[in-house]
């Protein structure tokens, strides 16, 4: 599970050095794809395996899963860190995210999300108030 909050470079390269605690799961590899909200998400190659399978279970009928499949697999990458644990974001994936030198890594359970740290910032000022008031089931039995 990816959990916290870290502030990583982005290099002249276009590349980041993970965080020290997601390095493990990382080690065989990574896969990058857009992400809604305007970031990257990350996944393990395994569990981007697993979330594979699922998505191979959307009927192809549906034209909204076309779609989304569409966008969020055309923009799939695999990665492999180097030796030093950085991981080449490609330059779609940059531009898709807008990212600049600054940026926000967090984990976000099965996977790890790359933000701008402006974007990011002004994405968490949004979310904390309605976050804080939350009275009502929003993930079923959680609470």
């Amino acid at each position: 599970m990816f959990l916290g909050t870290y502030e990583p470079k982005l290099d002249e390269k276009g590349r980041i050095i993970l965080p020290a605690k997601f390095r493990d799961e990382f080690s065989t590899g990574v896969v990058m794809t857009r992400g809604q909200e305007h970031c990257i998400y990350v996944f393990s190659t395994r569990e981007f395996e697993d979330l594979h399978e699922k998505i191979r279970q959307a009927p192809v009928t549906s034209k909204q899963a076309r779609d989304y499949l569409r966008v969020f697999l055309s923009g799939a990458s695999a990665e492999t860190p180097d030796k030093q644990h950085r991981v080449t974001i490609p330059a779609n994936l940059r531009g898709y995210a807008g990212l600049e030198r600054e940026l926000t890594v967090i984990g976000a359970g099965s996977r790890v999300e790359i933000w701008d740290t402006e974007a990011w910032e002004t994405y968490l000022a949004e979310q904390e108030a309605t976050f804080a008031n939350t009275n009502e089931e929003v993930i079923p039995g959680l609470f």
